[in-house]
């Protein structure tokens, strides 16, 4: 008896545990909470079938009860043996169909959904200003190509509100899945050349919407977090022409952010990170770099931050490809305190455009 005491009370607190775990996460970072067409599309599928599955449960604990006590041994009629109804036509019938009908209530919307949401080709009337972009997952990070707009940039995904953008997915290195759930589904992204995914994400308003790679790519492949801005139209279009007119070759106010611009081209991160529109390089694009929602996607954007994560990137972010390629210098020790400040300097004030995360979010 104690030992199955002990047992049921192990299984309450689990119990507990797991319905207080899923109360954690991070805001726009779940399904439940829809701000976009095909988030929306997803949950009233979601809440379907989960609806279909209470009723169905509902409705068998209710015979399995009702049996259990309707038709109980007694202590007076213990030989009592209740009607039988193998063989009944109507039972049969009815535990035969009521399944079917219950798939073709579930399939019939799934499979019109999922052709809405595999339909990438624009609507008329929007192929000329549909925006389209080619997204590209490395390890750990993501980069952007705005078709037609002479815009790259890694990281924050910056889309226009109230319209489908396209996006053509790939990969460098191995496959990777793009995610946000607030305001769509996911899909793989695939390594080899031609072998593109795509589909479209639509946002309802303005915010910064979390996504995560979905696919077991590496050590590092929890903290492979992106971000998506979105911004009204008009917003939009700004940032594209101050994304597109970057002058990579500007020189820093500030003593430190200039010492900062000629160690980025010295120790060799220029080989590796472009700056303005040129196409991706080796590592992610830093035109808009400071004002970016993370470093690495993971770290708070903040001075003391960069600092650290240029001094140690492999401690922050296991299996990333910049430890030790800083030049001719020691793996282990790449930057002294003063480098790291002022390349941090140059990094941060790389802040081109107006449109900022913070614009976004205050709507």
């Amino acid at each position: 008896m104690k030992g199955w005491m002990g047992k049921s009370r192990v299984l309450f607190l689990f119990g507990i545990m797991l319905l207080t775990l899923t109360g954690c996460g991070l805001p726009n970072l779940t399904a439940l909470e829809p701000k976009g067409e095909g988030a929306d599309v997803i949950y009233d599928l979601m809440m379907l079938s989960v609806i279909i599955m209470v009723v169905v449960g509902v409705i068998v604990m209710a015979l399995y009860f009702f049996v259990l006590i309707r038709y109980r041994q007694k202590e007076d009629n213990q030989d009592y043996i209740p009607k039988q109804t193998e063989g009944n036509k109507f039972l049969e019938l009815l535990w035969t169909v009521v399944p079917i009908l219950l798939l073709i209530v579930l399939a019939v919307p799934t499979v019109q959904k999922t052709f809405m949401l595999a339909d990438t080709t624009p609507a008329e009337e929007d192929k000329e200003d549909a925006v389209t972009i080619e997204v590209t997952g490395k390890q750990y990070w993501w980069h952007y190509n705005y078709n037609g707009l002479e815009v790259q940039a890694s990281q924050d995904l910056y889309i226009p509100t109230g319209e489908r953008v396209y996006l053509k997915l790939a990969a460098s290195d191995v496959i990777h899945s793009f995610w946000v759930p607030s305001i769509s589904g996911k899909m793989d992204t695939n390594p080899g050349t031609g072998n593109v995914n795509e589909m479209w994400i639509n946002a309802y308003e303005e915010g910064v919407y979390y996504g995560k790679c979905a696919e077991l790519c590496g050590p590092s492949h929890s903290l492979m977090s992106f971000k998506v801005v979105a911004v009204s139209p008009e917003e939009f279009d700004q940032w594209v022409e101050e994304m597109k007119n970057v002058n990579p070759d500007a020189t820093p106010e500030s003593e430190s952010a200039q010492a900062g611009k000629e160690l980025f081209n010295s120790k060799g991160c220029i080989a590796c990170h472009a700056i303005g529109s040129s196409p991706a390089a080796a590592g992610p694009n830093l035109t808009n770099f400071g004002s970016r929602v993370k470093i690495a996607g993971i770290l708070d954007n903040n001075k003391q931050n960069l600092i650290d994560w240029l001094q140690h990137p492999e401690e922050i972010k296991p299996g990333n490809k910049m430890t030790g390629k800083y030049g001719n210098t020691d793996a282990d020790n790449p930057l002294t305190s003063e480098e790291a400040e002022q390349l941090s300097d140059y990094l941060l004030q790389l802040n081109p455009t107006e449109i900022t995360p913070e614009d976004a979010e205050a709507q």
